[in-house]
């Protein structure tokens, strides 16, 4: 296999950056204040894990504990999450959404959703399944 050339790298990286730059324009067309990315992140995953503890999240996601302490202190303050104690061990915390935290996460995952259905209604039948395969090969390969 052959390096990929600059010209590809360059039209990719244009490609990649008009795909971010209209998913940020189309959240911010939201009424509501927008969420800084690692608290959207933490409200998808305590939607699918709910009881799940922060340390969980902070795995998942990769980032320190400390940094996921910082972001459910806010999502906590802004009233997205809760934090509640288990009473087998009382210095445990389980993350669950608040009633306005479901809410943001259901919105984010339609949005997510139009989003996705709007790329692939671009493409034939035969081209989305080869842009799911190609896409599904790139984030599921281990990179060493």
């Amino acid at each position: 296999m052959t390096d990929p050339t600059e010209e590809q790298i360059a039209v990719l990286g244009t490609a990649l950056e008009t795909f971010a730059r209209r998913y940020k324009l189309a959240d911010a067309r939201r009424s509501e204040r927008l969420l800084a990315e690692l608290d959207k992140a933490v409200l998808l995953y305590v939607a699918e894990h709910a009881g799940c503890g922060p340390t969980d999240v902070a795995r998942f996601l990769g980032v320190p504990t400390t940094t996921m302490s910082s972001s459910t202190d806010r999502l906590v303050r802004r009233g997205f999450l809760k934090r509640e104690r288990i009473e087998a061990d009382r210095r445990a915390v389980a993350l669950t959404l608040s009633e306005a935290g479901a809410a943001y996460a259901k919105a984010q995952v339609d949005a997510y959703r139009q989003m996705y259905m709007l790329m692939l209604s671009r493409l034939s039948p035969r081209e989305r399944d080869q842009f799911i395969a190609m896409i599904t090969k790139i984030v599921y390969t281990n990179v060493e």
